[in-house]
């Protein structure tokens, strides 16, 4: 059990967590969530007794361990498999003890313990786990230093799986991941036999991987059991029943302090007054529900709607060096609507067709056919190092619009989600969710009509990537996405596309499909994902684009259907405004003739409306027939 009592805690003067308390049961698998910035690897810092508490107490069982990934990924040039199995530090020591140990009982204690930690299938264990990461047999052999920072983080990771401590802290795991090692990743949190506290913005992780959930919000820790989507149920039904109690009490307060104000100063009333001011000051008051605001995200459509196919590729191969190609066998369409999700595991090629998409590599051989007037935006992680660190957001968009009055930057500015008060801020002070914003703003900029995404919510919270989700819905024109966070990938992609064995393929199937292949389930672990092929049976990925290319031959019938609902609420709006000026009895008084002609109106708003509504209701029906068919 891990009990929080009382605690508070400060971090440069500011007050982060202030007299908070929960208890997690033994064995919980708990996702501690909360906005960018609330605390929460402060909490994680204070439980580990790296920082001390201002006031309060965490209360762990004694002799429990703790382990967290290290802070600096492993870089020396020891086998990954040898690292990891180090990180069972009891292990490690036994076994070099039994190398020079001569006593006999010694020596049987030290057997009879390594037969009790499993020490002997250890190395199986070890090389199971760096697998589910993404290293082969191979890899696991190859020195930590022969790879880069973010694989070097999953050696990190899989050391302090390795070592199974009793408390396993994580904070953003997935970030350095791609999906199949998330989904690994989220099977492996499920089984773990010990407790597990888990910072994450990862929504299906979220629901997958834990059973309870402990929300950092203003100050104060909450416990919920249950998903993260339980979690979102739970906390709406006590906000409102929270906002009805303030109701309430606020109507209570009004109704004594109006007796108070009234006869406080009559002496008849004065013992009344104040038997009534005591009153008040019991009844206390109930606090508000805060909302914090999340900025949107905005993504301008096409300058100019370009025909399909956008991109055409017939026998394609493309790499870093002459003759060396990463893909080949590259016959693929990318259409002026499509929404395609990469899968495959880092390291067999997303990032490198997503530079070809974008014109960063040109083809070594085969026909690629662009269509005219083709405009990409892309964004992906390693340019957030391309922003000029003393320059601000302002200062950037600035360049992009050199002869533009002042206002029209901001106003571009805050198109991209950044808030007044952080425009001025430099971009190396700014969180690395605001340079998200920041970078996928600028890759927008200049409206183009396909949008290349790789991985664009490592720093993003659960909110703020739902406001992506809304964006990249609302957006027009065709997108190419490389993620690790399922949810997104199942909100905006309508089909997917497998980069695997040196090619892409379009993928038969959908993510619960891809997730079984991944971790195990009713699929044997080795089958390989299904293509497209001779099949004469409509796949998953042809109904996905069927279905995108019915929404596109219905988009004018939708068009028609907004317009209507534009014009209802104006017609609405209308008869609101000529119902307030009738309600006037000196409108009839002083101008009659206006009053009549007020009445006229409305009635033939009235009529309007009645036929706009009777059109929206027919057009509505055909447009979910069509769809339905």
């Amino acid at each position: 059990m891990i009990q929080i009592t009382g605690l508070s805690a400060r971090v440069a003067g500011r007050l982060l967590i202030e007299n908070a308390s929960v208890t997690l049961p033994a064995g919980t698998k708990a996702g501690l969530v909360g906005r960018n910035g609330a605390g929460k690897s402060t909490l994680f810092r204070i439980i580990t007794g790296e920082l001390a508490a201002e006031s309060g107490s965490v209360s762990l069982p004694k002799s429990a361990r703790i382990g967290q990934v290290a802070q600096e990924a492993p870089g020396t040039e020891e086998p990954l498999i040898e690292i990891v199995l180090k990180a069972d530090k009891e292990r490690a020591a036994l076994l070099a003890e039994a190398e020079t140990a001569t006593d006999p009982h010694r020596i049987a204690d030290i057997q009879t313990r390594l037969a009790d930690i499993s020490a002997h299938s250890a190395e199986a264990r070890a090389a199971s786990i760096l697998a589910g990461l993404g290293f082969d047999h191979e890899a696991q052999q190859r020195p930590a230093s022969s790879f880069s920072g973010g694989w070097r983080m999953r050696v990190a990771l899989a050391a302090v799986l390795f070592s199974e401590p009793d408390l396993l802290l994580l904070d953003e795991p997935t970030n350095y991941l791609d999906l199949e090692g998330t989904l690994w990743l989220e099977e492996y949190i499920r089984r773990y036999p010990h407790t597990v506290i888990i910072i994450s913005h990862d929504r299906d992780l979220l629901n997958t991987a834990v059973n309870a959930i402990v929300h950092l919000d203003q100050k104060k820790l909450t416990f919920y059991r249950g998903s993260y989507d339980q979690f979102e149920r739970q906390k709406a039904e006590a906000d409102e029943l929270q906002m009805k109690a303030k109701a309430k009490n606020d109507a209570a307060r009004k109704h004594l302090q109006s007796f108070i104000d009234r006869f406080r100063a009559k002496a008849t009333k004065a013992r009344q007054a104040q038997s009534r001011i005591k009153a008040l000051e019991r009844m206390g008051t109930v606090a508000a529900v805060i909302e914090d605001h999340v900025q949107g995200f905005s993504f301008p459509d096409p300058e100019k709607q370009v025909a399909s196919p956008i991109v055409a590729i017939q026998g394609g191969a493309v790499g870093y060096e002459p003759g060396k190609p990463i893909l080949k066998r590259l016959n693929l369409r990318i259409d002026a609507d499509d929404r395609i999700a990469l899968l495959g595991s880092n390291g067999n090629g997303k990032s490198t067709f997503a530079k070809f998409i974008s014109g960063r590599l040109q083809a070594e051989t085969g026909e690629v056919r662009i269509a005219p007037g083709l405009k990409t935006g892309f964004f992906a992680q390693h340019q957030l190092d391309d922003l000029v660190p003393t320059q601000s957001a302002v200062e950037h968009v600035r360049r992009r619009m050199p002869d533009a009055p002042e206002a029209k930057v901001r106003s571009r500015v805050a198109q991209m989600g950044l808030s007044t008060e952080k425009m001025d801020t430099p971009a190396k002070d700014l969180s690395g969710g605001e340079k998200a914003r920041l970078l996928m703003g600028l890759a927008a900029f200049d409206q183009p009509s396909l949008l290349i995404l790789d991985e664009p919510t490592n720093h993003l919270d659960i909110d703020s990537r739902n406001a992506l989700i809304t964006a990249l819905n609302d957006y027009s024109g065709a997108v190419i996405l490389i993620s690790h966070d399922r949810h997104l990938i199942e909100a905006t992609a309508d089909r997917l596309w497998l980069v695997r064995d040196g090619t892409v393929t379009s993928y038969d199937g959908d993510l619960e499909d891809y997730r079984s292949v991944i971790v195990g389930g009713p699929k044997a672990k080795d089958e390989k994902p299904r293509t497209n092929g001779s099949d004469e049976s409509l796949s998953k990925a042809d109904q996905r684009k069927a279905n995108a290319d019915k929404r596109a031959s219905l988009a004018p019938l939708k068009k028609k259907i907004n317009e209507i609902e534009s014009l209802t609420a104006k017609l609405e709006k209308l008869i609101q405004a000529l119902d307030a000026e009738l309600a006037d009895p000196t409108l009839y008084e002083k101008a009659p003739a206006k009053a009549a002609k007020r009445a006229r109106e409305r009635g033939e708003a009235v009529a309007k409306l009645a036929q706009a509504e009777e059109q929206w209701l027919e057009l509505s029906a055909e447009y979910e027939e069509a769809m339905a068919s």
